[in-house]
This record gives structure tokens, sequence and C-alpha cells, in this order.
């Protein structure tokens, strides 16, 4: 009788079907079988405490059928321990965990016929050519790990894949493997002899690589791919350039010149191995394959959830947001990076979520087994560097670089589990590096030995030509041919170059010929038309707060939520923030923006502020009012994103630059922590416009405030985006109004050129009851750089002027309300820090410095972080006066912890930004 694996969980059924499969293997599912086969080898390892000769006549009481699976299942657990993936190392481990005599087999057993029905559909075959077979297949130059794998139905997959007798390499196979080493190791060559000393961070050792690009291209027609994004770090990036993408080599050569000047008006670009690339790869004619390689730093691995943000983009694009397969995202890593770098494990664990599945990523480990000097023993506490993978039960296939027949096999076996399963794998080629870390170095200093193997070690093609001479797959004729061809290919475009590229046939402009480059508009305050129609704000409320009748809504979001909102549209306000940036939201879905949210808590808000996703109280449906206001309205997504700053906002930002016409926003759960992903804003954020010219339209959320919640809840660390900013590289708000956030986020998607977001959101203002806005804010009117407070009648009443930004404006207000001498006062909000608008500051403030006014900045941050310092020399500039501080001392620490202290602190520096006349009085 068949029984279902786990559906009757119990003792008897367990000893029922143990004892079926102890008489005949055959007798019970496959899945029974698996598990007693692990459970027997599992039992047999535990054992292995006594002495071997009692594990042995343990092992020989299985009975010849147990032995078998035993055998099996131990090459497919633990072959790889012992392969051949060392090509500087052909000598195998001294000691095997894998002799016959570990499960109970002796010499004389080897003729024995033995059969499996988990192993090529039971084929029978004598004991000897069994483990001949295991060992070529899991202890040759290639191996796979993939019993962590819990799905069975997936291990199964992989399994039947790696152990079918594979006879699709053939000789014309074995000429496209020459082909794509040669013109890798002559183009290696070509710049070494050609531009000697000069940093190229050369593929050398680990040329195998192109053989597996190479093949994951050609099948990639097959396999339904329209489009590869591939992200890596600088080396052999020069070679993935030329030879995989098909960047001409005249323009690569260019980019070594002493007097190279790519035309990229102020932008200050990027060295060579750095830049990003375009290209349609029409090797299939019917079937042509669009690659984008990413423009990323040398921060290693950072560009990975860029990459990630980007193909799940190009899939929407393509419509694509189901199976997503159309669209391979691949990434190339180095050994020590893939280990080393915690943003690696921060995207794997994106790779099946949500909001943020990319159909599985092909990850292509060129392990140079070395870090720039630094040892794997010294490197990692794992036995591959491909361990990390295990985690989402990713397979992992390794092969010796030395080897790219089956670098190319193992390459076909990636490209096909990704298709199949939509899921993350890898591919872990084992090479050298023939070099130091760039071309200036000396890697004997630090490795004598290891580079003494190296020098004298032979190249890729001369072992692979060893071998494919022998199977007479590749002859003399057309090695020399092969050679030649790609030698005078290398030769006539350095003769382009040097008759100069525009003599050559090139665009003037030719470094950014099939780059990523995008050239937009400056920046400019112009106004823009943000405003909405009574009719357009009444029928979003009515959307946005009509619940369907057999939806559970908790009574409180029923309260608080709905009826409180269709309240305001009756009473025509006043709107709160959380409202303000709903109707924001919803007015550009119905207009045909689409809108993504992520972030830690964004459905609700960090301070249960947002309620975007309403859910049933008792089936825990959800139902998203921003789904529901038109038929013909775009898409709202929203998502609860990981505990991850650096992974998450490196993908959104990769998802804003390749689809533009979404308002694509990322929330920090507070502010501070968006200091998480410091390298992502640093190196792509604020700079990537500059070195790669590549816009982005991204908005970051950071909550920000002095409230008394501690170092860790008050900061999102203002002063370091504007330290960032220059040459109108994003702008920097911080808000006081709903109606101001409301046309800040449309005017962003309104405008003819794209520039990051930064957005100081607020915490005590989502509900600070002067904190609101009228209908009418929403309906008239745009976004204002910059803001005055209640103005007096007389502008020569005016002897202070204080300048602010932020919610300290409230605080201000409150103080100036209840004193009764403090109308020669003018608050002045500046709501967009930067770009700064100088013209408007001047128009506003001039009629307010007839009677020589005291000009104060006052801030709750510290003084030496917040806008002060950067506002300070700007409006000093401006107006020919010194500029007084109001605020907190400079601190090491953003905030106090005692909220009594803060509490004092914050009345103390209110209070003196009315009072203070001189920096001396501080």
């Amino acid at each position: 009788m068949s029984t279902a694996f786990l559906a009757k969980w119990n003792e008897e059924v367990i000893d029922r079907n143990y004892e079926q499969w102890r008489h005949d293997h055959n007798s019970v599912t496959e899945d029974w079988a698996t598990f007693f086969q692990g459970f027997e080898l599992g039992f047999e390892r535990y054992k292995k405490r006594e002495t071997c000769q009692e594990s042995s006549l343990s092992s020989r009481a299985l009975g010849v059928d147990g032995r078998v699976e035993n055998l099996i299942n131990a090459y497919r657990t633990l072959g790889h321990s012992i392969a051949r993936l060392d090509p500087l190392n052909a000598h195998p481990r001294e000691k095997s965990p894998l002799e016959i005599s570990a499960f109970g087999f002796e010499k004389q057993d080897l003729k024995t016929i033995v059969s499996s029905p988990s192993f090529r559909l039971g084929e029978k075959m004598t004991l000897e050519s069994l483990v001949n077979v295991l060992r070529s297949i899991y202890c040759g130059t290639s191996s796979i790990e993939f019993m962590h794998i819990q799905d069975a139905a997936v291990r199964t997959w992989v399994r039947d894949l790696v152990e079918k007798n594979d006879t699709t390499t053939q000789s014309t196979t074995h000429y496209r493997i020459l082909r794509t080493l040669h013109k890798a190791e002559l183009f290696e060559k070509f710049l070494h002899t050609t531009y000697v000393g000069s940093k190229r961070f050369s593929i050398e050792g680990g040329e195998s690589l192109m053989v597996a690009l190479s093949e994951i291209l050609r099948r990639s027609p097959e396999q339904k791919i329209k489009e590869i994004v591939l992200g890596m770090a600088h080396r052999g990036r020069l070679n993935v350039l030329a030879n995989f993408l098909k960047k001409p080599f005249a323009i690569i050569f260019n980019e070594f010149s002493d007097e190279y000047r790519p035309e990229i008006g102020d932008a200050s670009g990027d060295v060579k191995y750095h830049l990003g690339y375009h290209t349609r790869r029409d090797d299939d004619p019917e079937h042509p394959v669009e690659i984008y390689l990413a423009a990323n730093p040398s921060h290693l691995e950072a560009v990975n959830p860029v990459v990630m943000g980007k193909a799940r983009a190009r899939q929407r694009i393509l419509d694509d947001t189901q199976s997503r397969r159309s669209v391979l995202p691949l990434l190339i890593h180095g050994d020590g990076a893939l280990i080393g770098q915690g943003i690696v494990a921060e995207c794997l664990n994106l790779s099946q979520l949500e909001g943020y599945r990319v159909g599985g990523t092909i990850h292509l480990v060129v392990n140079n087994q070395i870090g720039f000097t630094t040892l794997p023993a010294d490197a990692r506490s794992t036995n591959h560097c491909t361990d990390i993978l295990k985690f989402i039960e990713a397979p992992v296939f390794h092969v010796n670089g030395d080897d790219p027949i089956s670098v190319c096999r193992m390459a076909r076996y990636a490209l096909a589990f990704r298709q199949e399963f939509g899921r993350d794998v890898a591919l872990n080629i084992v090479c050298y590096r023939r070099y130091g870390h760039n071309e200036g170095d000396e890697p004997s200093y630090t490795q004598p030995n290891l580079y003494k193997i190296i020098k004298e070690h032979p190249r890729v093609s001369e072992v692979f030509l060893k071998e494919a001479f022998t199977l007479g797959t590749i002859t003399d004729e057309e090695v020399r041919e092969s050679s030649e061809r790609t030698t005078k290919h290398l030769q006539q475009a350095f003769e382009q170059m040097k008759r100069g590229l525009v003599a050559s046939g090139y665009e003037k402009n030719a470094t950014f010929v099939g780059s990523t480059a995008v050239y937009q508009p400056p920046y400019n305050f112009d106004p823009v038309k943000t405003a909405i129609s009574n009719d357009q704000l009444r029928k979003l409320v009515q959307g946005l707060t009509t619940i369907p009748e057999n939806f559970r809504v908790l009574p409180k979001i029923k309260k608080n939520i709905i009826e409180y909102r269709q309240k305001l549209l009756k009473n025509g306000g006043p709107y709160d923030w959380a409202f303000g940036e709903t109707l924001a939201f919803g007015s550009l879905l119905v207009e045909g923006t689409p809108v993504r949210l992520s972030g830690q808590d964004s459905r609700r808000g960090t301070f249960s502020q947002r309620h975007s996703v309403f859910y049933d109280e008792v089936t825990r449906e959800r139902y998203i009012p921003l789904l529901h206001l038109d038929p013909e309205q775009e898409k709202f997504c929203v998502y609860n994103s990981p505990l991850s700053e650096a992974s998450v906002l490196g993908f959104d930002y990769g998802y804003s630059m390749d689809f533009p016409k979404m308002l694509c926003l990322w929330e920090a759960q507070f502010g501070d922590f968006s200091n998480g992903a410091q390298v992502i804003i640093d190196q792509f954020i604020a700079s990537s416009e500059t070195k790669w010219l590549r816009p982005s339209s991204l908005v970051m959320l950071l909550p920000h405030g002095y409230e008394g919640m501690g170092p860790e809840h008050s900061s999102g660390r203002l002063e370091r985006f504007l330290q960032l900013c220059a040459q109108e590289n994003m702008q920097v708000c911080n808000l006081t109004t709903p109606a101001q956030y409301f046309h800040l986020l449309r005017r962003q998607m309104k405008r003819s050129f794209r520039k990051p977001l930064i957005i100081m959101t607020p915490k005590k203002l989502l509900r600070l009851k002067q904190a609101v806005s009228r209908v009418e804010d929403f309906t008239q009117g745009s976004f204002q750089e910059i803001l005055l407070g209640p103005r007096p009648l007389e502008s020569e009443t005016i002897t202070r002027l204080i300048f602010c930004s932020g919610k300290v404006y409230y605080d201000l207000l409150e103080y100036q309300q209840s004193q009764a001498d403090q109308d020669h006062v003018l608050l002045i909000r500046v709501e967009q820090i930067y770009p700064f608008h100088q013209k408007l500051m001047e128009e506003l403030v001039t009629p307010y410095l007839k009677n020589n006014p005291i000009l104060v900045w006052c801030q709750e941050e510290p003084e030496n972080m917040g806008a002060y310092e950067f506002m300070k020399k700007r409006l000093e500039a401006l107006f020919h006066k010194k500029m007084i501080y109001a605020g907190r001392e400079a601190s090491s620490s953003t905030a106090v912890g005692a909220l009594a202290l803060h509490h004092i602190e914050q009345a103390r520096l209110v209070s003196k930004a009315f009072s203070i006349l001189t920096e001396s009085t501080l």
C-alpha cells in the first residue's frame, strides 16, 4: 500500500514502511526510500564513534541494497569535499571519507551487481562501475552540493540532472570554448604588453568565467530569456566589456590613453573598470538578448541589490511579473567578497520575498583563492566561499577553472535550474589569479610559494587543448586560425584608436556610445503644477474610505481612519500628514504614475500613521484602498521590507533607475537607521549621475525630529546628506506641512529631470494639531522651497529673523505666540535646503532688512550636525551679515538619552533663538 510521506506521521507507519524497505527497496515510494537512506546514513555516522571494524560489521548487516544507498548518498553529500577542484593542486585528499570499507564493502565485492531506484532509474552495474561513475560525477573536476535542499522535488530534479549521461559536449562546443579562451587570453596579453603598468585588474587565471558567460548567453534564447542584468566588481570587467558586451576594442584602448578626456559636461566620470554598458547581442537573430552591465564602485558586492532592483524593473517593463523568467540577474563575485560582505547575505534573504523576488539570481564566483593578499584560511570559517548560499537552499555547482568543458556544462545546469524553479543558484569556478591584485602589485611579497606554482602553471587554453587534442576535437590549424584572427582584430582596433576614433568612424563622443549614460536637463526652480481639483480630491477620498461590505475592518481602523477621513472631506479638513501623503499617492495613481513604497513596517507606518493596508479581523485578508480608486489607475505597491537597510535601499535605487515613470520610495524605520546603507548613499545615490550619468528619482523618507527618544531615534543625519550635496545632485528637504509634502511628492514625478529626493519626515508632526493643511492647500498653489511664518503688518517692525527647518518651527511658533513682546520676530522656514533657492530667499527676506535685524539660525540638532554649517555660509554670503547660532552644543552623540534633559535643552535653545544677541552670549 502506498503511503504519502509525512501524511500519517506515527511510529506504526514508520516501522511498517521501514520493514518493507529493508526487504525490498522498491516496495515503498521514493520519498520513503530517500528518508530511510538518509536515516541509515546518519545512523552510521553516529555509530562511527565505535571502531571502524564495528561500523563495517554494522554496515554489512544492512544488506547490499542498504549499503549501496548509503554509499550513493554519501557521494551526493560529501563528494565535493574530495573533488579535484583546485587547478593548482591536482592531488586529492590522502584519506577519503568515501572508501568502500566505510560502507561495509570489501574488495571482493567490487564485481557484485548492484542498483538503486534513486540512481539512473535502477540501472544495474557492478559496484566498481558504480563507484567510478559516482567519482566522475561528484569527485572529478566538477561537483555539486544539493543535499541541503529540503524540497524533495527540487532535490530530485537536481540529482537527476547531474547524474544523467550528458553527451551534449561535442567538437563544435570545443571550438567555441577555444575561441572564447583565445579572445580572453589574447585581450589580456595585448593590454599587458601595450599598456605596461596600467591597472586593468586582469582576469588571467580565471578565463573560464568567459566560457560560463558565453554558454549562458548561447542558451538564453531557448530558455526564453530576453534580457540579462549583470553586476560585477572590477576584476575581469574590461574583458567582460570587450568580449561579452562587445564594447569596441578601440574605445577601450582609448580609455588607457593619457590624453583621454570624455566629453561628459560637468560630470566627473569614473575609471574604465567601473563603467556600465548596454548592448544587444543578436547571435541568434530571431531571439536577440539585451545585456545591461551596471556601473558600480570599488565597494565589492554593493552593486548586488542594485542589479536585483534593475532586473525587477526590467521584468515589469516586459510585463513579466509572475514567473519573472524573461530577465536574468547575473552577479559575478570574487570568493573573498562573497563570503566577507554582509550585503551578500542581505540580498540572498531578499531572493524569495514578495516585494523583491526577481525569479532567482545566478551567482558566478571567480574563486581566485585569494583576496588582496589574504588566503582563504584567513578569510573565512567555512569550507567553501559559497557555503553562505546554503541558507536559502541554493544548489552550488563547483568546477575546476582549468576544465572549461565542465565549466560550460555546469553553466548550462545552473541556468536550467534558475529557469525551472525561479531560485538562486551558484557556479563556483575555482581558479587562481596570475598576477597581483592589480598590475602594480607584487604578489610574491606575501605569497612566494603560491606564486612560484602559478608562474610555472600552464594557461587555461593550454590545459584545455591538451585534452582536446587527445579527444581529436580540435586541430592545430584551428588553433592557429583562432589565435591569428583574434590578434588581427586587436591590432586593427589599436590602429583605429591611434588614428582617432572619429577618423575611424566612431561618433564624436564615442566614450558613451553603448553606455548606460542618460543626459538630462539641468536642475531648475521653475514652478510645477501639482494642485488637484476639488472634484479630484473628493473622488480620491471617497475611494480611500469605501470598503467592501463583506470586509470586516477593525473597529479602531474604521473609526480613526475611514470615518475620520470622511469627516475631513465633509468639513474641508484639516488634513494631517499621513492623509496628505495618501492624497499624493492616490492622485499620481489615477493620473497614470505607479507608486512603490518599501521599508520596515511601511504598510502600517512606524508610528501607526499610514495604514495603507487594511486587514480583515477574522481572516487577515488584505484590502488596499489605493488600489481601488479608478478602473484605469496605475498600480500601488507597498511592502514591509526585511530588517535591512543596505540591500533594500540598493534594490529600490536600482528599480528607480530602470523604471523612471514610477514614484519609488524607500522608508527608514527611523531616519537614524539609514546609515546602515551609507555605502549605497555615498557611492550610488549621491554620486551616480556625476560618475556615470545615471540619474535616479528615488525618494528616501527618513523620520527625523528631536522628541526625547534618545540618540538612535532622533536624527536622520541631515548633515551627512548636505555634506554630499553639490552640482544639484540631489534634493534635501525638511518639511513642515502635509500640503508641502503632497506637492513635493507630485513635483518629483512631473519634472523634466530626475534627482534623488531626501525628505526628513516627521514623527511628532504626524499628529500635531498645528501641522495640518486645509483643502485649499491641495487644490491651489505648489511646493514652496521657503515659507515665512506669521507676517507682521509692517516690515519695518522686524528686528530679528529666525531661520529654521522642520519641526523646530512649531516650537518656535508656540514660544512666539505665548509671549507678548515677540512681534518684532519673523520666522523663516527653509523647506528645501538643497538645492538652495537663493533668489527666492533674497526676494522674501530683503523687505525685512531695513532695520538691520539680527539673523539667527535655530535648530534642534547639535551644532556640528543638522543644517547650520551648510546654511550659515550661504545666508551670510547672501545677506553680508553674521549668522548667530541657537541650538544644542556640539556633540559626538546625536541626542541625549533622558527625556527630562531633552526638554530642558529644547526649551533653552528655543528661548535663546529669541533672546541671543551675539555669539558670545551662548
